[in-house]
This record gives C-alpha cells, sequence and structure tokens, in this order.
C-alpha cells in the first residue's frame, strides 16, 4: 500500500466515522435506536446523493479492498458478539410462548416473502430460483436481536415479562433465520461444495461440545487459582477471542457458507460458567472495537445503496416488500401470541418489537448481494424497507405502551446485563 493510497484510506475512515456518529447521535435525539442513523450515514455517502462524485472521492478503487477487509471484521466481531450474548435462560419457563410467537412471526413473513419473490424474479432475474426464493422469504422474516435488545432497555421494558418475552422470541428467530440464510448459502454455492457444506455440522459440534466444555474448565482452573482477573490476562483473551472469532470464520468461508455463521458459532460456543470477571472484561471491549469498524461495514454496504433512479415502477416494488413485511410481521406475531394465550395487548407489542430488523437485516442483505442473489436495484430497496420497518418500531410502541417514556441511548451495540447472564 503506497503512502497516497494510506492517507485516502486515513481520510475515508475520518470522515465515515464522523458522519456515522453524527447521524447517529440526530437518531437517538429523534428517539430512534443509533443504528438507524449510522445506516443512512452509509447510504449518505454512497452514489444516491451527488452523482456518485462523494462517493468517488472518498472510496476510490484502490481504498475500497482496504475498506472490505475493515468491514469484514466489524460484521466477523458483531456476529461474535450476538453468539455470544444468545441466553438460553430466556426460554425458561415460557418456552411454549417463545416456540408459538416465533414460530408465527416467522413462518407467515416468510410465506409472503416466498410468494413475493416469484412475482419480484421477473424484474430483477436470478441464476438461483430457488435460493433467490428462499432468500427473500427470509430476508422478510428477520429480527434484529441487538437492536431489539436497545430498544426495550431504552423503554425499561428489558426486566419485564414482556421484553424478555420478546428477546427469547427475537433469539430463536435469528437461529433459524441464520439456518435458512446458511441453506441458501448453500444453494447459491452449487452442489460442487457439498461436502465442504456439510462439514458445518460437526465443526459446530466441535465447538459446541468440545470447545465449550473445554473453555469452561479452563475458567474454573483459573477461577480457583486467582480470585481477580489482571488486565494482561484479559487483554490476552481479548486476543483469543478475535484469532477466535477469524479463525471460525474463515472456517466456515471455506466450507461455502458465509463468514458471519463461524462468527456466530465461535461466539454461542463461549463458556457462561466461571468466565465471568473476564466476559465482564472483554466483552466490553469487543463491543467498542465493533462499534468503530460497523460504521466502515455501512459505508461498503452503502456505496451497493443507489436510490437515484427509482421512479414509479420502483416505489411499486418498495410498496409490496413494506406491506409483506410489515404485514407478515405483525400478522404472525400477533397471531402466534395470542394462539399462545397472551393478552390482546401483549400480543400488540410482541408484534410491533419483533418487527425490527436494523442491522441484521442490513447483514442479510449483503451476504445476497455477495451471492449474487439480488441485484442492486432490489438491495436498494430492501435497505430503505429494514431502516422504515426499524423506525416504526419506535413509532409505534406509544400506541400500545404509553407508559414508559424512552431513555436516552447510547450507542449501537447493547450488552444489557439481562441478556449477558447465561448457563
Amino acid at each position: 500500500m503506497t503512502t497516497d493510497t494510506l492517507l485516502r484510506l486515513v481520510v475515508a475512515l475520518a470522515v465515515v466515522l464522523a458522519v456515522a456518529k453524527l447521524l447517529g447521535r440526530l437518531a437517538v435525539w429523534a428517539g430512534q435506536p443509533a443504528v438507524i442513523g449510522e445506516i443512512c450515514a452509509g447510504v449518505l455517502l454512497g452514489p444516491t446523493f451527488f452523482g456518485g462524485d462523494l462517493t468517488r472521492l472518498l472510496f476510490p478503487a484502490e481504498v475500497r479492498p482496504s475498506l472490505n477487509v475493515l468491514a469484514d471484521a466489524g460484521v466477523v466481531l458483531f456476529m461474535f458478539l450476538v453468539g455470544s450474548e444468545f441466553d438460553q435462560k430466556l426460554l425458561r419457563g415460557q418456552g411454549r410462548a417463545a416456540v408459538g410467537v416465533s414460530m408465527g412471526s416467522m413462518a407467515v413473513p416468510f410465506a409472503l416473502g416466498a410468494a413475493l419473490a416469484l412475482y419480484l424474479i421477473e424484474q430483477h432475474p436470478s441464476e438461483h430460483r430457488v435460493a433467490f426464493t428462499l432468500f427473500l422469504g427470509t430476508a422478510m422474516s428477520v429480527t434484529a436481536f441487538p437492536v431489539l435488545a436497545r430498544i426495550l432497555s431504552d423503554r425499561g421494558l428489558l426486566n419485564t415479562s414482556i421484553g424478555a418475552l420478546a428477546l427469547a422470541c427475537a433469539a430463536v428467530g435469528d437461529v433459524l433465520a441464520w439456518t435458512l440464510l446458511a441453506v441458501v448459502a448453500a444453494l447459491a454455492g452449487g452442489a460442487g461444495t457439498l461436502w465442504h457444506i456439510l462439514l458445518v455440522v460437526p465443526f459446530t459440534a466441535l465447538l459446541v461440545f468440545v470447545l465449550r466444555p473445554a473453555l469452561t474448565r479452563l475458567g474454573e482452573r483459573w477461577k480457583g487459582a486467582r480470585s481477580t482477573v489482571t488486565r494482561p490476562a484479559a487483554a490476552g483473551v481479548l486476543i483469543a477471542v478475535a484469532i477466535g472469532s477469524a479463525l471460525s470464520a474463515a472456517a466456515t468461508e471455506w466450507m461455502g457458507l458465509h463468514l458471519i455463521f463461524g462468527a456466530f458459532l465461535f461466539g454461542v460456543a463461549m463458556p457462561r460458567r466461571h468466565w465471568d470477571s473476564i466476559r465482564e472484561w472483554v466483552l466490553p471491549w469487543v463491543g467498542r472495537v465493533t462499534s468503530l469498524l460497523l460504521p466502515v461495514f455501512f459505508a461498503v454496504a452503502g456505496v451497493a445503496v443507489d436510490l437515484s433512479g427509482v421512479g414509479g415502477a420502483a416505489l411499486a416494488e418498495l410498496a409490496l416488500l413494506l406491506v409483506v413485511a410489515v404485514g407478515g410481521k405483525v400478522i404472525g406475531a400477533y397471531g402466534g401470541a395470542r394462539m399462545s394465550g397472551i393478552p390482546g395487548r401483549e400480543s400488540a407489542t410482541l408484534a410491533i418489537l419483533l418487527n425490527t430488523r436494523g442491522l441484521t437485516e442490513l447483514i442479510v442483505l449483503t451476504v445476497g448481494l455477495q451471492l449474487g442473489l439480488i441485484d442492486t436495484a432490489l438491495y436498494s430497496l430492501m435497505v430503505v424497507m429494514a431502516l422504515v420497518t426499524t423506525a416504526m418500531t419506535g413509532v409505534s410502541m406509544p400506541l400500545v405502551d404509553p407508559r414508559r417514556p424512552v431513555r436516552a441511548a447510547a450507542g449501537s451495540l447493547p450488552v444489557p446485563p439481562a441478556v449477558r447472564s447465561g448457563p
């Protein structure tokens, strides 16, 4: 990398971070999650505005490969955080309701999204018709677990029964969504890599049933030998986490899946018992590093969003996407909640909360774009759909729960204590 390229990269990073933080704070001021403003920052820096001149000035061709690497690093660490915060205790005592609501909030939008795909594929041709159909269904059924946790925290709902149930449903839905996306990635990858893809089963078993118990025993010995965790030791764990996430991500990428699956699985494999003090020191640092790198991901994703040529036909497609996304989630979640015996107001609250898509949807859409399942035009419209549905949550919540004011949010990567605890 030449000195000129390095200087351009530093300038691009400075602009990306400044714009993302500014718009993130504006979003919080407007009562929205910071991630809304950060995603808008990525779109603002893309070719939608100023005829693409700003994009070409900030992100010349020689800088983009380095930005892609930083963006991938941010997503890998973010998915590690999502996996490490997956709390099985959320399902205890309300497993039936969580499963019922999750199935409804996933099945209905998935079916409607798959049906919509049969229409959209004529306007946005794809070589993988089955994968395209499954992908659109998956994209319609996603819920952003981390953004949802932040919204619940801001409204004082994290430690309530409805908040715990919403998180449990989102957690179950996330696992189903990532599984579906893995199937889509496998289909789009072709039959030639089938034996690679099948390796994900023993790989997952190795992480969960071998690595996790081994780390638990190591943590038990550490806890018995030391009363406190020194900073050098915690820093060593932080480095080990980064290396482990990267290796796990590389493994699933080699298997024909996306690197996000490896990072997520490595996070799930992290032990809870005997690692409390280390987790309390390490995870916030991972969150801080991730909060610096994720705006780069938004910028890279924003470069692919081009709304400058949106016309009547595109607006009609956007309307269809919004109807299917919102209608499918609300009908599915509300219906599943009512069938599980949950009262009407709480069912409506769950339906609104589970309509949150945010960053998780953006990651899913980026995977679809990288796999060649969707074109830039459809990708751009679905990014708008993700922003609108996430913003709708904050606007709609006072209608069903007017008693709880919104508290000021700080950041877009929640690591709330209620989510952090686990077996």
